[in-house]
């Protein structure tokens, strides 16, 4: 069998900061992101694993919480708290014994909607709250600790891959146990991917009854990854209520598997489009969904430039929640077709990004970052266009295109 690579992870610094500063660390993101491993490889050593996962094990602190916390004192790490969220109100009894102490019990789970109101009234005060999402592109390149372009006054690059290969790596995805094996069948993981997680976490999150129009909505949602989001339409062509399909899509969300970009607003004279855009959290398991099975298709179909573009919010996701921050990450559109791809928000500036496929950039590239320049005036920063080849160009005052790989 394939011995499993652990790859350094960009979060590491911050956990162990927060086991050392709270009495629990809780550590949330969507299964097979590597939770437990990166657990077992920072605290292996002081820490005893426990999975509430198991039947038995689930029983045993439902039936007697007290009891089971007796058995298995801190420092402890409770896999999977979703399980059994009624140990909550317990595991806050005992911390509150010696509240003074950090380092005494992690928890994990892979939803994030019920368990963070969970935890947040059970733990509040108690314990820091970080995400662990598939591998960041920098933690594959094993560069887990680098600059964005707009943080660094130099441009410095991640080794470089031909275009096959940086596709490749897009259909396979960025989990764990794929991204780092290829001796592994991706598509054979993804199929079991899906089928798991919709047997356990979408049943889990609400009583859903007919799991195959689920997959369904899920793969039409998939179409329509890096576009501004119908979701009448999406009802409508997937034979559900728009009411279902909002619902659908929180549990979505819930479990880490898409994220919503919502416009940014300003009072700039100016009609913006109100609708979210929708993305994938993994370019693996949207690329199945679609049914996308090699590079040739991938690179030259018509969803070409939104998986090349959900790759990118996708990366910046990764990479500000495992620096333990929240991404201020928006678009913007008005009404009369202005648009920038990513507004990112860093409380400073305003960045503006576009993201092109193409190989060659353009002046013309750079015509809807300008526009947003020119209405934000000071407040706007430097802005990039993000593209598929080799070139740093200047395209515009202030604008700048960049290979991906100096993202």
């Amino acid at each position: 069998m394939q011995e499993f690579f652990y790859l350094p992870r960009s979060i590491e610094g911050h956990a162990k900061k927060a086991i050392g500063e709270f009495p629990a660390l809780t550590l949330v993101g969507p299964r097979q992101s590597g939770k437990t491993t990166l657990l077992k490889h920072l605290f292996g050593g002081d820490f005893r694993l426990i999975s509430l996962e198991s039947p038995d094990v689930r029983v045993a602190a439902v039936n007697d919480p007290r009891g089971f916390l007796s058995l298995y004192p801190p420092p402890v790490i409770f896999d999977e708290i979703q399980y059994v969220p009624g140990l909550l109100p317990y595991i806050k009894e005992k911390i509150d014994e010696r509240r003074s102490q950090a380092g005494q019990f992690i928890l994990t789970g892979s939803q994030n909607l019920l368990l963070m109101q969970q935890v947040t009234e059970s733990l509040a005060g108690r314990t820091a709250i970080l995400k662990l999402l598939p591998l960041s592109n920098w933690e594959l390149m094993e560069s887990p600790a680098r600059a964005l372009p707009w943080e660094k006054v130099s441009f410095d690059s991640l080794p470089n891959r031909s275009p096959k290969e940086f596709w490749e790596q897009l259909l396979r995805g960025f989990y764990p146990e794929i991204a780092v094996n290829p001796f592994r069948d991706a598509r054979l993981w993804q199929a079991g991917y899906v089928q798991t997680y919709l047997e356990r976490d979408v049943r889990n999150l609400r009583n859903i009854g007919d799991l195959t129009l689920f997959q369904t909505f899920l793969r039409a949602l998939a179409a329509r990854s890096a576009q501004i989001l119908n979701l009448s339409q999406l009802a409508r062509d997937v034979g559900v209520s728009v009411n279902t399909a909002r619902d659908w899509l929180s549990i979505l969300e819930a479990s880490f598997q898409i994220f919503i970009l919502r416009p940014y607003f300003a009072n700039i004279g100016k009609r913006l489009v109100k609708s979210p855009k929708v993305y994938f959290m993994d370019t693996g398991l949207l690329c199945y969904l679609v049914g996308l099975r090699d590079v040739e298709h991938a690179i030259s179909g018509p969803m070409g430039g939104a998986i090349f573009e959900n790759f990118v919010a996708a990366e910046l996701m990764k990479i500000f929640h495992h620096r333990g921050e929240e991404p201020n990450l928006y678009y913007w559109r008005t009404s009369d077709g202005a648009e920038v791809d990513l507004i990112v928000d860093t409380g400073d500036a305003l960045i503006p990004i576009e993201i092109k496929q193409s190989e060659t950039p353009h002046p013309k590239m750079a015509r809807q970052i300008s526009a947003f320049q020119s209405l934000f005036k000071e407040k706007a920063g430097k802005g990039y266009v993000i593209h598929s080849g080799k070139m740093i160009l200047p395209l515009a005052k202030d604008v700048t295109a960049l290979p991906l790989n100096m993202l």
